[in-house]
């Protein structure tokens, strides 16, 4: 039945989103930064992984490699760009701009090694299909999405309610000014929200190019929809923008029962005017 196979995959989807979503929210909840270059990060880890691989590595070492460079990245942009730009009193579209900036620098370098050919990832076990039942078949790539998104997910909420650096994490979130003067440093902080949400956002980084191949300038789109999944969730919300963006992904996919699938897109910015219209502060607004 097509309606129930597009139902699971838009599972898996929303799940891909659901991490891109929630490592954003992560990072514009702490540091109030648009970080359009989130997207490269994104892309970036992709191919990282897909370099590894040609280069013999085993496909989790593979992963490993491309969470610690995307990791190291994040930190890179927060300490050398974002940093330096608060420091100097730049205004938020300024910090924009440079976000923008980046994600255009991060894209074009990928463009110049790589090309902007797609790539494939040479790993048959990826597609070895798995039948669920007589009407949906998932791969080992899909179903591995699911996994890893959903325990990053419960992770990251654990990391952010029952660790040290997590409740540290949250009160400069919630109050900068009295952060800076009870000497939590909240710069420091930012570097290691910025380094922990890149290496989240590695996971569907590789996991999604394993399915589709990879591009230089396929990290926008993804980020696009998951924006809109933070905010219609409730900003600084990880549950709000986690479900919402399988929501998303699922009346996207449910979408494709009806009308072409170029205009599935239409449906997530419908969404996104019908919380703006009705629930502007986001479903989940209350949640952390």
């Amino acid at each position: 039945m097509l309606a129930l196979q597009l139902l699971c995959n838009g599972i898996v989807t929303g799940c891909a989103l659901g991490i891109v979503a929630v490592s954003f929210s992560f990072v514009y909840a702490t540091t109030r930064i648009f970080h359009v270059a989130h997207a490269g990060v994104y892309t970036m880890a992709g191919y990282i992984a897909w370099s590894a691989l040609r280069h013999g590595f085993p496909p989790v070492l593979a992963l490993l490699v491309a969470v610690v460079a995307s990791a190291a990245l994040g930190a890179l942009i927060q300490g050398a760009l974002y940093a330096r730009l608060e420091r100097r009193r730049a205004t938020h579209l300024v910090v924009l701009i440079a976000s923008l900036g980046t994600l255009a620098v991060i894209q074009n370098i990928l463009a110049a090694i790589y090309t902007a050919n797609i790539l494939q990832f040479d790993l048959p076990w990826g597609s070895q299909v798995f039948h669920l039942g007589s009407n949906v078949r998932l791969t080992t790539t899909q179903i591995s999405t699911v996994v890893l998104s959903v325990a990053a997910y419960a992770g990251l909420m654990w990391f952010a309610h029952r660790t040290i650096l997590g409740k540290q994490i949250r009160a400069v979130a919630s109050n900068p000014f009295l952060a800076q003067i009870t000497r939590l440093q909240p710069h420091r902080t930012h570097i290691y929200v910025m380094a922990i949400a890149s290496a989240l956002v590695c996971l569907p980084g590789v996991l999604v190019p394993l399915d589709f191949g990879l591009q230089p300038y396929n990290g926008v789109t993804p980020l696009l929809t998951a924006t809109i999944a933070m905010i219609a969730g409730g900003v600084g919300s990880i549950t709000g923008a986690f479900v919402l963006a399988i929501v998303i992904a699922e009346l996207q996919n449910m979408s494709l029962l009806f009308i072409p699938g170029e205009w599935s897109i239409g449906v997530t910015f419908f969404i996104f005017v019908i919380f703006m219209l009705f629930r502007p502060t986001g479903l989940f607004a209350a949640a952390r």
